[in-house]
């Protein structure tokens, strides 16, 4: 197995990518760019190729026009029209393409073999299918009867969440793909892991001494995790009401963060060893017994009409394709336990929803209080301490603690300490999607979700969504432009907290300096 510390001394070199909906919303927006940036910073050779696959007709000039509108648009770097643009831009190919005709796939395996020889690719081979789930199955098969995966170098698979819609379709969807690729193989993205701050939680705790010793049920009182939206379903509607917020976000984004904060340290710095110990935190996950059990502790919400930034928007029923009688979720929030010597008693806060006040994903640490009536506790009433990682769109790490106002006056207030990623003017923090693709094409796995992530993920989701099927469990109306159903306040007033304000909205702390910035 390859550590983590020797696949970083190595590029995204020799790698033939095969492109799978290269007309699609996502490669024009993530995927190109994502290209674009890896080569300017160096992190592709001149030893690679691009094939666009799609059903739509295109020649390979019309293909890079394509590619270089979007880097235009959507990339960190700008595409210039010179000669590094010309040279990056020769490696793009395009070939139109029928996945269900297997004869389609035979042609694509002499454009594959031409390109092999051309760049010197020495057959390595990486697939990323964005495309819908249930079409991942019979593009293996393809890919197989096609002579595809007949080559002397590796072969991987990159493909897209939803990954199925529970876990009885998941089961058959990875049967399907486990009969063409093993399960090394196979590169689950959850964006989510590739972003700075999300894979920063693991730094910030097992790289400090002082963070390591109070991360516990001794010293945490409890752990928020906040990813609102303030879009509605848009375009949407009829995907988004067969899925809802808890498949949508909860079974993929919500728990991989849950994971990143309460695993274990890993016994070494390889991706096998630290997927094995957010497994061990999907399986620790306190389950709910029953449709009652469910209730008390998840909080299911619908946005009606409202106001955001001033102007009016409708209510989710009356989105274009959403049914009128819709009880569909676009909101959750839930109290979970992680049950293990680490993490029993703490719960886990989770709230995701769309027409929210502020687009923002946060995770709030908030640490327990000191004990009341002891000395400064007497005298004022002090306010726990925060750990807050801002993840999006604003990246950087906030500390909160109490210290004594300035003056001769006696008093005691919250100050900020704040780290701040992004706030530097030219800050050009590298996105989710040139993270992932540069690990898939190294090999390395580490912020990818392994199929027994998956399963336990799907196991846990089930059970609310079958206890919201067997009774008529209620769905709390919220505004638009709110941060949701008066019930989710309850749910941790009952506990004696209360949401902390994200996207830099926390109030009465003082900042005596500048915030300090990436440099």
């Amino acid at each position: 197995m390859t550590d983590i510390a020797e696949l970083n001394d190595y590029g995204a070199d020799r790698t033939l990518f095969f492109i799978f909906g290269a007309t699609g919303d996502l490669a024009r927006r993530k995927l190109f760019p994502a290209f674009y940036s890896l080569y300017r910073e160096g992190k592709l050779s001149d030893r690679f190729a691009v094939i666009g696959l799609a059903r739509r007709s295109r020649t390979n000039e019309q293909f890079r026009e394509d590619v270089r509108q979007s880097i235009q648009e959507f990339a960190r770097y700008k595409g210039e029209e010179d000669k590094q643009w010309e040279t990056f831009a020769d490696h793009f190919h395009y070939m139109s393409l029928d996945i269900n005709k297997l004869e389609a796939f035979q042609q694509l395996r002499g454009l594959a073999d031409r390109l092999d020889e051309t760049y010197d690719i020495g057959g390595n081979r990486l697939f990323y299918l964005a495309l819908a789930p249930e079409l991942f199955g019979s593009v293996s098969y393809n890919l197989r009867d096609g002579g595809l995966l007949e080559t002397k170098g590796w072969r991987r698979l990159v493909i897209e969440k939803p990954f199925g819609y529970d876990l009885p379709s998941a089961e058959k969807l990875n049967e399907q793909i486990r009969q063409v690729f093993n399960e090394e193989e196979v590169y689950r993205i959850d964006h989510y892991l590739g972003k700075e701050m999300v894979q920063n939680i693991e730094v910030v705790r097992f790289a400090n001494a002082f963070f390591e010793p109070l991360w516990n049920n001794k010293h945490i009182a409890n752990i928020q995790i906040t990813l609102s939206e303030t879009v509605g379903v848009e375009e949407r509607g009829g995907y988004y009401d067969h899925a809802g917020a808890l498949r949508d976000m909860g079974q993929n984004h919500m728990l991989q963060m849950i994971t990143m904060m309460a695993m274990e340290p890993p016994s070494r710095m390889e991706p096998e060893d630290i997927r094995d110990e957010k497994v061990k935190v999907l399986r620790s996950l306190r389950v709910f017994r029953d449709a009652e059990d469910v209730k008390s502790n998840v909080v299911r919400g619908q946005y009606s009409a409202g106001e955001m930034k001033g102007k009016p928007v409708p209510a989710y029923r009356n989105e274009e394709g959403v049914p009128s009688d819709s009880m569909t979720e676009t909101y959750f929030a839930a109290k979970v336990f992680v049950d293990n010597f680490r993490w029993a008693g703490v719960p886990f806060y989770i709230r995701t929803g769309k027409r929210l006040p502020v687009k923002t994903t946060e995770v709030v640490v908030e640490f327990k209080n000191m004990p009341e009536n002891v000395y400064f506790s007497r005298k004022t009433k002090l306010e726990p301490n925060l750990l807050v990682f801002r993840v999006n769109p604003t990246e950087g790490i906030y500390l909160k603690m109490n210290a004594k106002q300035p003056g001769s006056q006696w008093g005691i207030v919250p100050i900020a300490m704040d780290f701040c990623q992004s706030c530097e003017v030219g800050i050009n923090t590298p996105e989710a999607y040139e993270r992932l693709l540069y690990d898939a094409a190294r090999g390395d796995s580490t912020y990818f979700t392994r199929w027994d992530e998956v399963a336990l993920a799907w196991k846990f989701v089930d059970r609310i969504e079958s206890a919201w099927r067997e009774q008529s469990s209620e769905l709390h109306p919220y505004a638009a432009g709110t941060w949701g159903p008066e019930a989710a306040l309850t749910l941790l007033a009952q506990d004696g907290f209360k949401w902390w304000p994200v996207n830099g909205q926390h109030e009465g702390e003082v900042v005596w300096a500048t915030p300090i910035v990436a440099k």
